[in-house]
C-alpha cells in the first residue's frame, strides 16, 4: 500500500485513457495540494466504489468508501463515470481510501425511478455517446427508441441507436426498412445495424465510440453484454441467451461497469432496463421530436394543442401522411408523462396544471349543459 503523500505525487496523466483531460484537471486543482488523487469511478456497489487512480506510470484500482459524500439527494450519489477526489489516507477495514468529493459532471443520463417519490436516478456520468441498443430478434419498438433518445439528448450526450442481432433479419431489404423506421423515430441520430455474432457493423461502431466515454443502454436481452464483449475483443461481460418468444433475458449485467476499449475510449455497460421513466426532459423531447416541433411552429395558433384547432400544421402533416400518427401519439404520451413528473416536483407547475384541469372541467360541464338545453328545444 502506498502512502497518501506518495500517491498524491503520482501524475494523473495515466488516467488519459479513462477520459482525463485539462478540464477535469482544472476542476481538481483546488484539491491537488491536499494530498488527494483524482480517480474515475468504474463500478458502484452498496456504498463503496471501485475507482482507477494514478500509480506511477500506470493506474491501479482502489476500493473507496462513499460515506464522506453521502447525501439524501439521489442525484448527487456517486455513479459510474464520475470523476472523484480520492483520499488514500482514509484507509479502513476492507477499503483502500474514501471519496472526498465529486468533480462537476459534464453530462448525466438520468431516468425517473419507479418509486412513488418521483426521484431521479443517474445511470452514468460524463458520457459523450449514449448508445441505445435495440434487438431485432423481436418487433422493433419505435416508442422505446424515442423514449431513450429523448433522455439521451437531455443528458447532454450524443445519442446513437444500434440495432443488434441484425443477422436474424435474413432479407437485406427488410433490414434496410427497419433502419429507415428507426431513423424516422430518431431524426438527427445515427442508426447502425450490427451483428455481434457475424461481426457486421462493429468496425463502424468502434470508430464512433473511440476516444470518448460511451454508455450502453437498453432492455434486458437487447444484446448489450454481447456487444460490449465484441467491442472489447474478449469475453468480459457474462452473456445468457434471451427467450425466443419475447427476446427478453435475465439481467446478465448487474452493475454499471466502466471498461477500457482497445481502440480507444471507455464503455459503460449497464443492466437491462425494464422501465425508463422521463425525467424533466423538455429539451430532450424537443430534440427527439424535432420534426413535430418544426411543424408546430407553422400552426396558426402559438398555443395549438394539435387536437382539433384550425390551421394546425401538425394535423395537416398527419392527414397527408408526412407525419405518422404513431409518432404524434408517442410525442403526446411522453410530453404528458414528463409534465406529470415535473408537476410532482414543481409546486408552481402543479398549481398551473390543477388550474388548467379545473377550467377544462368547467368548460366540459358548460358544453354538456348547452347540449342538454339544445335537445329540449
Amino acid at each position: 500500500m502506498q502512502s497518501s503523500s506518495a500517491s498524491s505525487s503520482a501524475s494523473p496523466r495515466p488516467l488519459t485513457d479513462y477520459g482525463w483531460d485539462d478540464g477535469f484537471a482544472e476542476s481538481f486543482a483546488s484539491f491537488a495540494g491536499q494530498g488527494y488523487v483524482p480517480g474515475r469511478i468504474v463500478r458502484v456497489d452498496r456504498g463503496r466504489v471501485d475507482a482507477v487512480v494514478p500509480d506511477g506510470d500506470g493506474v491501479r484500482t482502489v476500493l473507496a468508501d462513499t460515506a464522506l459524500v453521502a447525501t439524501g439527494d439521489p442525484m448527487r450519489v456517486p455513479c459510474t463515470g464520475d470523476w472523484a477526489v480520492i483520499d488514500l489516507g482514509e484507509i479502513g477495514a476492507g477499503r483502500d481510501g474514501a471519496v472526498r468529493a465529486l468533480l462537476p459532471r459534464r453530462t448525466a443520463f438520468v431516468r425517473s425511478t419507479s418509486s412513488k417519490r418521483s426521484e431521479g436516478q443517474v445511470l452514468a456520468a460524463n458520457v459523450d455517446h449514449a448508445v441505445v441498443a435495440v434487438s431485432l430478434a423481436v418487433e422493433l419498438d419505435l416508442g422505446r427508441i424515442e423514449r431513450f433518445v429523448s433522455l439521451a439528448w437531455e443528458s447532454g450526450a450524443q445519442p446513437l441507436v444500434v440495432l443488434t442481432k441484425a443477422d436474424l433479419v435474413g432479407d437485406p431489404a427488410g433490414l434496410a426498412h427497419l433502419v429507415a423506421d428507426a431513423e424516422t423515430a430518431a431524426p438527427g441520430v445515427r442508426v447502425l445495424a450490427v451483428s455481434s455474432a457475424a461481426g457486421e457493423g462493429l468496425d463502424v461502431l468502434a470508430s464512433v465510440v473511440a476516444g470518448g466515454t460511451s454508455v450502453l443502454l437498453g432492455q434486458s436481452g437487447a444484446g448489450k453484454s454481447t456487444l460490449a464483449n465484441a467491442l472489447l475483443g474478449e469475453d468480459v461481460q457474462d452473456v445468457r441467451a434471451a427467450r425466443d418468444r419475447d427476446g427478453k433475458g435475465r439481467h446478465t449485467t448487474t452493475t454499471r461497469d466502466l471498461l477500457v476499449l482497445p481502440g480507444g475510449g471507455v464503455l459503460i455497460d449497464t443492466p437491462g432496463l425494464r422501465g425508463v421513466g422521463m425525467w424533466d426532459a423538455d429539451a430532450g423531447l424537443a430534440r427527439a421530436f424535432s420534426d413535430v416541433e418544426e411543424l408546430a411552429a407553422r400552426c396558426r395558433f402559438h398555443d395549438c394543442a394539435h387536437a382539433t384547432e384550425p390551421g394546425c400544421a401538425v394535423l395537416s402533416a398527419v392527414d397527408s401522411g408526412a407525419l405518422p400518427q404513431r409518432r404524434l401519439d408517442s410525442y403526446r404520451k411522453l410530453l404528458r408523462e414528463n409534465e406529470r413528473l415535473v408537476a410532482k416536483t414543481d409546486a408552481r407547475l402543479r398549481a398551473e396544471m390543477r388550474r388548467d384541469w379545473k377550467q377544462k372541467q368547467a368548460l366540459g360541464r358548460h358544453m354538456v349543459e348547452r347540449k342538454r338545453g339544445g335537445s329540449r328545444r
